[in-house]
Protein backbone atom coordinates (compact mmCIF):
# COMPACT_ATOMS: atom_id res chain seq x y z
CA UNK A 1 0.00 0.00 0.00
CA UNK A 2 1.21 3.77 -0.98
CA UNK A 3 2.32 4.92 2.72
CA UNK A 4 0.38 8.26 2.33
CA UNK A 5 -2.55 6.47 1.38
CA UNK A 6 -1.93 4.18 4.36
CA UNK A 7 -1.80 7.22 6.49
CA UNK A 8 -4.95 8.97 5.59
CA UNK A 9 -6.92 5.58 6.09
CA UNK A 10 -5.03 5.08 9.34
CA UNK A 11 -5.34 8.92 10.41
CA UNK A 12 -9.09 9.75 9.14
CA UNK A 13 -10.68 5.63 9.66
CA UNK A 14 -13.50 6.67 11.53
CA UNK A 15 -14.49 9.30 9.01
CA UNK A 16 -13.98 7.36 6.12
CA UNK A 17 -15.67 3.82 7.90
CA UNK A 18 -19.13 6.46 8.49
CA UNK A 19 -18.96 8.11 4.94
CA UNK A 20 -18.56 4.00 3.60
CA UNK A 21 -21.29 2.87 5.74
CA UNK A 22 -23.45 5.79 4.81
CA UNK A 23 -23.52 5.32 1.41
CA UNK A 24 -26.37 3.14 -0.41
CA UNK A 25 -25.54 -0.72 -0.26
CA UNK A 26 -23.55 -1.90 -3.22
CA UNK A 27 -26.11 -4.08 -5.20
CA UNK A 28 -24.43 -4.38 -8.18
CA UNK A 29 -21.69 -6.16 -6.01
CA UNK A 30 -23.88 -7.87 -4.09
CA UNK A 31 -25.43 -9.28 -7.30
CA UNK A 32 -22.06 -10.62 -8.64
CA UNK A 33 -21.25 -12.06 -5.85
CA UNK A 34 -24.30 -13.64 -5.59
CA UNK A 35 -24.00 -14.88 -9.29
CA UNK A 36 -20.27 -16.18 -9.87
CA UNK A 37 -18.87 -16.75 -5.87
CA UNK A 38 -19.42 -20.58 -4.07
CA UNK A 39 -22.31 -20.25 -1.87
CA UNK A 40 -20.66 -21.54 0.98
CA UNK A 41 -17.05 -21.34 0.25
CA UNK A 42 -14.48 -20.21 2.55
CA UNK A 43 -14.21 -16.22 1.37
CA UNK A 44 -11.86 -13.82 1.66
CA UNK A 45 -12.41 -10.13 1.96
CA UNK A 46 -8.83 -8.45 0.89
CA UNK A 47 -8.63 -4.84 1.61
CA UNK A 48 -11.69 -4.78 3.70
CA UNK A 49 -11.63 -1.20 5.35
CA UNK A 50 -14.46 -0.93 7.81
CA UNK A 51 -15.64 -4.79 7.27
CA UNK A 52 -19.28 -4.04 5.50
CA UNK A 53 -18.20 -6.01 2.76
CA UNK A 54 -17.05 -9.05 5.06
CA UNK A 55 -20.61 -8.37 7.27
CA UNK A 56 -22.96 -8.95 4.14
CA UNK A 57 -20.57 -11.90 2.99
CA UNK A 58 -20.99 -13.56 6.45
CA UNK A 59 -24.82 -13.10 6.26
CA UNK A 60 -25.87 -13.87 2.99
CA UNK A 61 -24.01 -17.45 2.71
CA UNK A 62 -20.30 -16.58 2.17
CA UNK A 63 -18.51 -17.09 5.35
CA UNK A 64 -15.80 -14.52 5.13
CA UNK A 65 -12.75 -13.03 6.72
CA UNK A 66 -11.08 -9.72 6.50
CA UNK A 67 -7.87 -8.40 5.82
CA UNK A 68 -6.47 -4.93 5.34
CA UNK A 69 -3.04 -3.06 5.65
CA UNK A 70 -4.67 -0.06 7.58
CA UNK A 71 -4.58 -0.84 11.38
CA UNK A 72 -7.42 2.28 11.85
CA UNK A 73 -9.75 0.39 9.34
CA UNK A 74 -9.91 -2.46 10.90
CA UNK A 75 -10.27 -1.23 14.56
CA UNK A 76 -13.30 0.28 12.77
CA UNK A 77 -14.18 -3.05 11.34
CA UNK A 78 -13.64 -5.19 14.25
CA UNK A 79 -15.89 -2.17 17.06
CA UNK A 80 -18.77 -3.06 14.47
CA UNK A 81 -18.48 -6.70 13.69
CA UNK A 82 -16.66 -8.07 16.76
CA UNK A 83 -18.25 -11.82 16.39
CA UNK A 84 -16.16 -11.59 12.54
CA UNK A 85 -12.39 -12.07 11.79
CA UNK A 86 -10.20 -9.52 10.75
CA UNK A 87 -6.47 -9.82 10.54
CA UNK A 88 -3.66 -7.53 8.96
CA UNK A 89 -2.12 -8.20 6.13
CA UNK A 90 -0.43 -5.70 3.17
CA UNK A 91 -0.38 -6.23 -0.72
CA UNK A 92 1.58 -7.83 -2.08
CA UNK A 93 2.57 -9.91 0.45
CA UNK A 94 -0.27 -10.66 1.89
CA UNK A 95 2.11 -12.37 4.63
CA UNK A 96 0.20 -15.24 6.88
CA UNK A 97 -2.33 -16.15 4.38
CA UNK A 98 -1.79 -19.75 2.73
CA UNK A 99 -2.41 -20.30 -0.76
CA UNK A 100 -5.09 -22.13 -2.03
CA UNK A 101 -6.85 -21.58 1.49
CA UNK A 102 -10.18 -19.66 -0.40
CA UNK A 103 -12.97 -20.77 -2.80
CA UNK A 104 -13.60 -17.12 -2.83
CA UNK A 105 -11.39 -14.16 -3.00
CA UNK A 106 -13.01 -10.32 -3.02
CA UNK A 107 -11.06 -6.85 -3.55
CA UNK A 108 -13.40 -4.24 -3.86
CA UNK A 109 -11.71 -0.83 -5.16
CA UNK A 110 -8.03 -1.56 -3.30
CA UNK A 111 -5.24 -1.72 -6.14
CA UNK A 112 -5.50 1.77 -7.46
CA UNK A 113 -4.06 2.68 -4.01
CA UNK A 114 -0.85 0.34 -4.83
CA UNK A 115 2.60 1.97 -6.17
CA UNK A 116 2.05 0.72 -10.16
CA UNK A 117 4.87 -1.65 -9.75
CA UNK A 118 2.92 -3.50 -7.37
CA UNK A 119 -0.12 -3.70 -9.07
CA UNK A 120 0.72 -7.25 -11.11
CA UNK A 121 2.10 -9.00 -7.69
CA UNK A 122 -0.48 -8.08 -5.87
CA UNK A 123 -2.96 -9.56 -8.58
CA UNK A 124 -0.93 -12.23 -8.35
CA UNK A 125 -0.41 -12.84 -5.07
CA UNK A 126 -4.60 -12.62 -4.69
CA UNK A 127 -5.50 -15.24 -7.67
CA UNK A 128 -3.10 -17.46 -5.69
CA UNK A 129 -5.27 -17.58 -2.72
CA UNK A 130 -7.93 -18.89 -4.72
CA UNK A 131 -8.35 -23.39 -4.73
CA UNK A 132 -8.52 -24.72 -7.87
CA UNK A 133 -12.68 -23.82 -9.42
CA UNK A 134 -12.55 -21.04 -6.89
CA UNK A 135 -13.57 -17.49 -7.89
CA UNK A 136 -11.54 -14.13 -7.53
CA UNK A 137 -13.64 -10.96 -8.04
CA UNK A 138 -11.56 -7.85 -8.22
CA UNK A 139 -12.31 -4.17 -8.91
CA UNK A 140 -10.59 -0.90 -9.04
CA UNK A 141 -11.18 2.80 -9.37
CA UNK A 142 -10.36 3.63 -13.10
CA UNK A 143 -7.68 7.13 -12.98
CA UNK A 144 -7.95 8.63 -16.53
CA UNK A 145 -4.00 10.01 -17.43
CA UNK A 146 -1.80 10.20 -14.82
CA UNK A 147 -1.67 9.02 -11.36
CA UNK A 148 -3.62 11.41 -8.69
CA UNK A 149 -4.27 11.82 -5.29
CA UNK A 150 -7.16 13.28 -3.68
CA UNK A 151 -7.41 15.84 -0.91
CA UNK A 152 -6.53 13.59 1.72
CA UNK A 153 -3.21 12.48 -0.06
CA UNK A 154 -4.51 8.73 -0.77
CA UNK A 155 -2.82 7.88 -3.98
CA UNK A 156 -5.07 6.74 -7.40
CA UNK A 157 -3.37 5.11 -9.99
CA UNK A 158 -3.57 5.42 -13.79
CA UNK A 159 -2.65 2.11 -15.39
CA UNK A 160 -3.59 0.21 -18.56
CA UNK A 161 -6.22 -3.03 -17.47
CA UNK A 162 -3.69 -4.72 -19.58
CA UNK A 163 -1.59 -5.20 -16.72
CA UNK A 164 -4.19 -7.09 -14.89
CA UNK A 165 -5.72 -9.38 -17.69
CA UNK A 166 -1.87 -10.34 -18.00
CA UNK A 167 -1.70 -11.83 -14.51
CA UNK A 168 -5.28 -13.55 -15.24
CA UNK A 169 -4.18 -15.09 -18.46
CA UNK A 170 -4.39 -18.73 -17.33
CA UNK A 171 -7.71 -17.80 -15.53
CA UNK A 172 -11.62 -17.98 -17.30
CA UNK A 173 -12.52 -14.74 -17.34
CA UNK A 174 -16.15 -14.96 -16.33
CA UNK A 175 -16.89 -11.06 -15.90
CA UNK A 176 -14.69 -7.90 -17.61
CA UNK A 177 -16.35 -4.92 -17.53
CA UNK A 178 -15.85 -0.78 -16.87
CA UNK A 179 -18.97 0.09 -15.18
CA UNK A 180 -20.50 3.44 -12.71
CA UNK A 181 -20.40 1.50 -9.22
CA UNK A 182 -24.14 1.66 -7.74
CA UNK A 183 -22.51 2.80 -4.23
CA UNK A 184 -19.92 5.15 -5.09
CA UNK A 185 -21.12 6.67 -8.40
CA UNK A 186 -17.46 5.90 -9.31
CA UNK A 187 -15.96 5.20 -12.31
CA UNK A 188 -14.60 1.94 -11.08
CA UNK A 189 -13.33 -1.56 -13.75
CA UNK A 190 -14.54 -5.13 -12.75
CA UNK A 191 -13.32 -8.41 -13.41
CA UNK A 192 -14.20 -12.09 -11.94
CA UNK A 193 -11.84 -15.01 -12.78
CA UNK A 194 -12.30 -18.28 -12.13
CA UNK A 195 -9.30 -20.47 -10.95
CA UNK A 196 -9.06 -23.28 -13.49
CA UNK A 197 -9.58 -26.83 -11.55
Amino acid sequence: MDRATLAAYDKEAAAFAQDWHDQPAPRDLQEIVGQFFIKGGATADIGCGSGREVAWLNANGFPAEGSDASEGLLAEARSRYPKLRFARAELPDLRGIASGSFDNVLCETVIMHLDPALIAPSVRRMFELVKPGGVFYLSWRVTAGDDARDAHGRLYAAFDTALVRAELAGAELLLDREVVSASSGKVIHRIVARQRG
